[in-house]
């Protein structure tokens, strides 16, 4: 059986890349496959055998990456980790699905496909016995876990009220005998029987209907869930009760007992713990729900002369937007006139507002302080700042760690177990059990099903992870990849990039030191003409001391940079060469009247091939560099600096940080590769400013971007730091070692608390103690276990 797949293949640049993307996945067996460049699509009939996931690596193996399509599902009935197990399969086994992966804590399914369409996908997650509506919302949106705590809360309310009663009927008289003759006397032992029963299927078939609907599906599909061992239990205890009811002499009379008092308080303890676990949820979402809160609604702009206020969501490019004093900036843009201080805090964590003039850069979601000014809009809804920030911030959250696996194994083969181990249980207790057997049986049996409940297992690495990647962001790191939650929890040795990164990314020319009869101006000026055509923070250093001079820049007839060493121009038919040591060097310059060293970083001038200037500049540590380093390497981590400075320039910046070494004089194209040399003694993080330094972000176990709070979409990087501060990478590994330890501790409780119960529901303790637990006890214990775990969670809002 074949399956057919049509989806776009990116870096088709001609022909013959389609082809190199066609024969690729031609190689592979079951696929047969073309690559259409016109439409730049390819067209691929595939083994059902085959995995989608081969086709995405054998098109990124030749640099021809299939484009993946990212789909966000919200399911209902999501309530234990065997839900998530088999949810999670029936996605992966969908038609073009490459990966899949589901959230029990927030209810959310995050899958990226070849394309699939959306019916597809509902149509797997009702086969994994869920039902789910797509989330086509363009912005995103948090949890709503406040509507799931409100709905828990009114069933449990309900439910309560309809069990008090039964409870009373029933308990009353074994904790007060005279209760139990007065009823005896009055209404009777069968009329008070027959109430219990009528109040008991009202408690089933209405707080309870969700359960018991979802339990039987489960049941019918042949894929038990925690919904259905409830059913078990509660059903087994309410059936038992309405055969006594209806046909008393058919049983024994040690066997003729009610339990219609544990089928309700069953139902009605779960509901409570849903109530209070779908509260608690809702806490471990607010930081979503902050970020969200940002975004204001409306928005005054200029039209036609004249100011009009209008929905968010109306603006289009180009809009004049008029902001006030106290108002938040609804989207990013361009201050166009007026000048304000704004507070950015919400992007970079830095408490001091920030001066914007005309032509200055805004972020949605910063706050206007004391002036007014007027920007244009220019990125709106989801490409804004903000947006991809929240974007991150539910990705993080979404994710599913390493140690989630072995969650997923047990739980895969954990409710058939704990079936058979009911089963056993019963068996047990009917044959070899003290009179009366059967109520025995049935009790430990019951026991047994309520008190496995997998809850507490599915909750303890999700919410976590949702509470930490909040926690995290409102601290300004952003984990773009969840996996580094748990990966920089095992990182021995951190990587910097020297300038934007431990130092202030301004650098200023210092000294200027003459190798020819050119003067300071003249030799100034040629460099500063041709480093005018370039970016980079040097080369901005030297134009701008030349301006401070008032010194004219010269027309430039050709330019050509050199990555990592530096440009190459023509003034006035003079050959113009600016760069380090090692490209004057390699062109044959003769630079043996320069010193072995200097102090900062040098910058060479040589006009053909003469060596004209030396011009040093410096760049100032960040103020918490220092401290930053110190703190890390008390930690037991080596701390590394790479630079394409020169060894002893490097050299002596590390020592005044106090890191372990520099490693000096390395072009961007080799930093991965020193990366690698460096990951052969344990794992490494490199932390970089994310634009020149990405092929290292990609070597690095975690790459680890640090900017200005709008270089937020960095493909390459980790985790991003949105603030240039190094001391949010302190925060960043402190939230990855709590929310690790947070994981483990939740896990361990999971574990043990269902290692531990479940011989004690079965009632290993009856022969030496005399203790079995009763069904009501055990519903309470279940229920408590997933509040714990959650709450636990919520002690990562402290962390950092």
């Amino acid at each position: 059986m074949s399956e057919k797949l049509t989806f776009p293949v990116q870096g088709l640049n001609c022909a013959s890349c389609a082809v190199r993307a066609e024969t690729a996945l031609n190689a592979l067996e079951g696929v047969t496959a073309e690559v259409n460049f016109a439409t730049l699509r390819a067209e691929v009939q595939v083994a059902s055998s085959v995995n989608s996931a081969t086709l995405v690596d054998a098109l990124a193996a030749v640099d021809k990456p299939a484009e993946l399509v990212t789909t966000r599902l919200s399911i209902d009935g999501m309530t234990c980790a065997s839900c998530v197990s088999r949810v999670e399969t029936a996605l992966l086994a969908a038609s073009g699905v490459v990966s899949a992966e589901v959230n029990l804590a927030t209810g959310e399914a995050r899958i990226e496909s070849l394309g699939t369409p959306h019916s597809a996908l509902l149509q797997a997650v009702k086969q994994g016995g869920k039902t789910a509506k797509v989330i086509t919302s363009d912005s995103p949106s948090a949890p709503r876990f406040g509507d799931e705590a409100d709905e828990m809360r009114r069933a449990f309310l309900l439910s309560a009220l309809l069990t008090l009663p039964v409870f009373i009927l029933e308990m009353g008289g074994h904790v007060f005998p005279a209760f139990h003759h007065l009823i005896a006397r009055t209404i009777g032992i069968q009329t008070s029987w027959l109430i219990q029963g009528l109040l008991t299927t009202l408690v089933l078939i209405l707080p309870g209907r969700t359960i018991w609907r979802d339990g039987i599906r489960s049941l019918v599909k042949r894929q038990p869930d925690m919904n259905a061992l409830v059913v078990l239990g509660s059903g087994a205890a309410f059936f038992y009760s309405l055969f006594v009811l209806i046909a008393p002499t058919l049983l024994p009379q040690a066997a003729r007992s009610v339990y219609f008092e544990a089928a309700a308080v069953i139902i009605t303890l779960i509901l409570a713990g849903r109530w209070m676990e779908a509260r608690a949820k809702g806490q471990t979402g607010a930081a979503i729900a902050r970020l969200i809160a940002l975004r204001p609604l409306k928005a005054t702009i200029e039209r036609d002369g004249k100011q009009q206020v209008i929905a968010v969501e109306s603006l289009v490019k180009g809009d004049v937007i008029v902001i006030k004093p106290g108002e938040r900036i609804p989207v990013d843009g361009t201050v166009l006139y007026g000048e304000s201080w704004v507070d950015e805090s919400m992007l970079t964590g830095e408490p001091l507002p920030v001066l914007k003039v005309k032509g200055a850069p805004i972020t949605a979601g910063t706050v206007n302080t004391t002036g007014s000014f007027s920007f244009t809009a220019q990125k709106l809804g989801n490409d804004t700042v903000l947006s991809q920030i929240i974007e991150m911030v539910q990705k993080a959250q979404s994710a599913r760690l390493p140690v989630q696996n072995l969650v997923n194994q047990i739980t895969a083969w954990f409710v058939p177990a704990v079936l058979v181990i009911a089963l056993f249980t019963i068996l047990a207790w009917a044959f070899f059990g003290p009179d009366p057997a059967l109520t025995y049986a049935l009790v430990a049996g019951v026991s047994v099903l309520i008190i496995a409940c997998p809850c507490a297992m599915g909750l303890a690495t999700p919410t976590s992870i949702m509470v930490g990647a909040g926690r995290a962001a409102e601290l300004g790191v952003l984990f773009a990849k969840g996996s580094a939650l748990q990966e920089l929890n095992a990182v021995t040795t951190v990587a910097f990039d020297k300038t934007g990164t431990l130092t202030e990314g301004r650098p200023s020319m210092t000294s200027i030191a003459l190798y020819s009869d050119l003067s300071e101006n003249t030799a100034l000026k040629l460099a500063a003409s041709v480093e005018s055509l370039s970016e980079h923070p040097i080369a901005r250093a030297l134009v701008a001391h030349a301006k401070a001079r008032n010194i004219e820049l010269l027309d430039i007839k050709s330019f050509e940079s050199l990555t990592g060493g530096g440009v190459k121009a023509t003034i006035d038919a003079q050959s113009i060469l600016i760069g380090n040591r090692k490209l004057l060097g390699d062109s044959k310059v003769d630079l043996s009247a320069l010193p072995a060293d200097g102090i900062g970083t040098e910058v060479i001038l040589a006009v053909d091939q003469i060596l004209v200037a030396q011009f040093e500049i410096t760049d100032p540590l960040k103020p918490n560099a220092k401290t930053v380093i110190d703190r890390l390497r008390a930690a037991g981590l080596k701390t590394v600096m790479l630079t394409g400075d020169t060894e002893q320039a490097g050299q002596s910046i590390a020592d005044e940080l106090g890191m372990d070494y520099c490693i000096g004089g390395i072009l961007p194209s080799a930093k991965a590769d020193t990366i690698k040399t460096l990951q052969a003694n344990g794992a490494v993080a490199f932390v970089g400013d994310g634009i020149n330094d990405a092929p290292a972000l990609a070597q690095s176990n975690v790459g680890i971007a640090i900017g200005t709070g709008t270089d937020v979409a960095i493909e390459a990087a980790d985790v991003v730091l949105l603030s240039g501060d190094p001391n949010a990478l302190l925060s960043a590994f402190a939230i990855s070692k709590a929310t690790l330890r947070n994981i483990k501790q939740n896990l361990i409780w999971a574990f043990a608390y269902n290692v531990l119960l479940i011989p004690i529901a079965a009632g290993v303790l009856y022969p030496s103690l005399g203790l079995l637990l009763s069904p009501a006890l055990a519903a309470g214990a279940m229920a408590l276990s997933s509040v714990f775990v959650v709450s636990n969670a919520l002690r990562l809002r402290r962390a950092g």
